[in-house]
């Protein structure tokens, strides 16, 4: 059984651990390894395309006489062998997304969360909130974890709070229903609300 560092008010380390339950142990990686695939060609752009020989406009016309100019006869200034012509094989627009299971889902997001939870780098809290709203409280915080690369993840979001850590570089804060194992294995720590924690680990 795996546990959790949890911080007090004043984000100090407290001697209480939070356990996470046994599904969170014993996970292949190969789940993370999949929803990390299909979480990047969900967001890839997808706008790369180019014309073929039937798409470029012109080139109705035989170029010249099929015999008789010594050069290679030719049927159309489309073709790909002139310029301006179209491309073979090109990229066109396609479907780059990659089903995963539900179930996969949520093991890899238990697998994201218990790596976190061996290497000591994910952390709960009551509530965080930064009343004051300006950045340098909230990079105080931050610092107390020594480690800037973090993802805080809340129940709910204020304004506030938000505007506080929206400037320091490497840290970004989501609430709940936007948290995803892609994002949780991608930042080297993680910043947890109790709710929240509390929330995953009855839903997974």
């Amino acid at each position: 059984m795996r546990e959790i560092t949890t911080l007090t008010k004043s984000f100090a380390k407290s001697k209480t651990k939070y356990e996470l339950p046994d599904s969170f142990d014993g996970i292949n990686q190969h789940n993370l390894y999949l929803y990390v695939k299909s979480y990047l060609s969900g967001i890839r752009a997808n706008t790369a395309s180019v014309k073929n020989r039937s798409q470029v406009r012109g080139g109705g016309k035989k170029p010249w006489a099929q015999k008789g100019g010594g050069r290679a006869r030719a049927g159309s200034k489309r073709s790909p062998l002139f310029v301006g012509g179209g491309q073979i094989f090109g990229p066109t627009k396609r479907n780059y997304d990659q089903k995963i299971n539900k179930k996969q889902k949520i093991l890899a997001l238990k697998y994201a969360i218990n790596e976190h939870a061996k290497k000591d780098s994910i952390f709960l809290l009551d509530k965080l909130s930064v009343e004051s709203g300006k950045t340098k409280d909230a990079v105080k915080i931050v610092d107390k974890l020594k480690q800037r690369d973090t993802l805080i993840v809340v129940e709910t979001m204020d304004e506030k709070t938000y505007l506080s850590f929206r400037n320091i570089q490497k840290c970004y804060m989501i609430e709940k229903q936007e948290l995803n194992a892609y994002l949780v294995a991608a930042y080297r720590s993680v910043l947890m609300e109790k709710t929240v924690m509390d929330s995953l680990t009855k839903e997974v």
